[in-house]
């Protein structure tokens, strides 16, 4: 477990209340009602992940842009999830303290930081080198330690990746990857979202042995991780 240091200026009033409008306005009724759930998105300074130019956005119920303009970060997904999916993600993974945890998508870095709060280790991809570069120094300014930023392709990882004990995917994907699944250990849980637009699952898929039970609790949508297959188009 691993609990940030705060490397903004000290936060003022109207940030810490902005900071409470947003975990119990957007995310509290949006299902979120996991204690652990919400004390990490308390204590986890989100405006500090967040790109100077959309600072003042950091608490809206909106996809931040990680660079360059709103319209091109839609494009490539380049952006931060709202804090709300972010949170019911967070959510469904039901972390335990002491486990590892393998993310695709790292983004500003932001899910590593609350992923990091309870695990005992954070490896997270990102395919995108400066965007990398972005993800790492945003964690070691705010003293995550046990999180690690690798530049990777998320779509081609192997057995030589290692084992954890549950996957996140910050972005969409059409199916689950058959691949990831087999680098969960034994009670291990895959989180994604998952289908085409206009409206994706967020699924959840836990491994009991040779076995995967998949559930999909809710609907929301969001950009296409690269690389990973998408959906077969329908021919006449």
């Amino acid at each position: 477990m691993n609990l940030p240091i705060p490397f903004s200026t000290a936060p003022t009033d109207a940030v810490e209340q902005a900071r409470f409008n947003m975990i119990e306005q957007q995310i509290r009724t949006w299902n979120v009602y996991d204690g652990q759930t919400l004390d990490v998105l308390g204590r986890v300074r989100r405006e500090n992940f967040v790109p100077l130019a959309y600072r003042a956005l950091a608490f809206m119920d909106i996809e931040i842009p990680l660079r360059g303009k709103a319209e091109t970060a839609a494009l490539l997904g380049e952006y931060m999830l709202s804090p709300k999916v972010e949170a019911r993600l967070f959510q469904d993974m039901l972390l335990q303290p002491g486990e590892t945890v393998l993310e695709i998508g790292a983004g500003s870095g932001f899910m590593a930081a609350l992923l990091a709060q309870v695990a005992r280790h954070v490896v997270t991809l990102e395919i995108d080198s400066a965007l990398a570069t972005m993800a790492r120094e945003n964690l070691h300014r705010a003293g995550v330690l046990n999180a690690e930023v690798r530049v990777a392709d998320g779509s081609q990882l192997t057995a030589s990746a290692g084992s954890f004990d549950a996957i996140v995917l910050s972005g969409s994907v059409a199916s689950v990857p058959q691949e990831l699944l087999s680098l969960l250990n034994d009670g291990g849980r895959l989180v994604a979202i998952v289908g085409d637009e206009p409206m994706m699952r967020a699924t959840m898929v836990r491994r009991t042995g040779d076995r995967f039970e998949t559930r999909q609790p809710w609907d929301t949508a969001a950009a296409r991780l690269l690389n990973f297959p998408d959906s077969p188009r329908f021919q006449f």
